[in-house]
């Protein structure tokens, strides 16, 4: 929630993010598609998750670029977050 609150209404870099939207048989959590940009946020049990390197090379594969924070990065460090995604959608 605090996440969508702050991605949403083009507050970064005027792109529009959409979330729990489908692409290919995956759902991702967040997305802008005119910057191809995914942003996905993980809770503890996706640690090591090879479904999860499985799902990201097919999300790079359709020409998006995958961004993932941890559950807790977003609780206490938003600011940090909201930077990270705006350098990498200069990038």
């Amino acid at each position: 929630q605090r996440l969508w609150a702050a991605v949403r209404n083009r507050q970064i870099a005027g792109l529009k993010f959409r979330r729990q939207v489908a692409i290919g048989q995956y759902i991702v959590d967040f997305v802008a598609f005119e910057a191809r940009m995914i942003v996905e946020v993980d809770g503890g049990q996706h640690a090591d998750s090879t479904a999860d390197v499985r799902r990201t090379a097919y999300l790079e594969a359709q020409d998006f670029r995958v961004i993932r924070f941890w559950n807790n990065e977003i609780l206490q460090n938003l600011d940090g977050v909201l930077q990270s995604i705006a350098m990498k959608v200069e990038s």
